[in-house]
């Protein structure tokens, strides 16, 4: 049986922590806070659950993460956002992985929920993401605020029952705060790798989003919030695509 070091990055996340954390107990021979200097309570909930904690200036989503798993007690890490927690089915499979460790990464399905409803189609489901492996065997890829676990060539993958839940937006309006936010970052990120942006990206990406989304995804049989969903997503690129553009004007 191995150890395990689960480790969540934080600010501010007082309200979604307990849950996180309540989702691990009994799971996790580790817990690992690394917070960004919060200024509600989100310490203090981590500390009173056991959690080892430390306080670290955000350096970026895909920066902080990797700090945190860095500073892991285990090679064997569950990395999870303050907003997620593991379904009972996961946590299952989680806890037979431990028993009988036979792979360096296992990939789990996040189940995405706006404005209360569990969005099962389109791109927000399965939405596939590696957050159980050694990390001796993986790299930290993707591109902020978007960070995504890389297996090394010979690593060994597979993948567990049971769904991530990611108590993402609370309501509509939040999606849209989201995603202008979301897309500055990631904007500044592609122009610091030296992308730069042009109208034919600005014009079709946007609607390539949403044909993939809604249609060949099948978000429509999430009815509206399908539709909302994809609507949202283009304009996400949209707006990156359009601040990329504005920055290459602006050097």
């Amino acid at each position: 049986m191995i150890k395990l070091s689960v480790v969540i990055i934080t600010l501010n996340e007082a309200e979604n922590l307990p849950r996180c954390l309540a989702s691990v107990e009994g799971l996790a021979d580790e817990i690992l806070v690394v917070d960004s200097l919060s200024t509600d309570d989100t310490v203090k909930i981590a500390a009173a659950a056991g959690a080892r904690v430390i306080e670290q200036a955000f350096l970026g989503h895909r920066e902080q993460k990797a700090f945190a798993i860095e500073n892991a007690a285990n090679n064997c890490v569950l990395s999870l956002d303050a907003d997620e927690a593991l379904s009972d089915e996961l946590k299952e499979s989680i806890g037979a992985a431990k028993q009988n460790w036979t792979h360096d990464g296992y990939y789990v399905n996040r189940l995405n929920r706006l404005n209360g409803i569990w969005i099962r189609h389109g791109g927000w489901y399965p939405d596939r993401k590696m957050r159980l492996f050694d990390r001796r065997k993986y790299r930290m890829g993707g591109t902020n605020p978007h960070d995504r676990f890389d297996p090394t060539p010979a690593s060994r993958t597979t993948r567990l029952a049971g769904d991530l839940l990611h108590y993402t937006n609370d309501d509509l309006d939040s999606r849209i705060v989201t995603i202008n936010k979301f897309s500055s970052i990631a904007a500044q990120a592609f122009f610091d790798e030296g992308k730069r942006g042009n109208w034919w990206r600005v014009l079709v990406k946007p609607t390539g989003r949403f044909v993939s989304e809604f249609w060949l995804k099948s978000g429509w049989r999430d009815g509206y919030y399908g539709y909302y969903i994809a609507k949202t997503s283009a304009q996400y690129v949209w707006l990156r695509e359009m601040k990329l553009l504005r920055l290459g004007k602006a050097s």
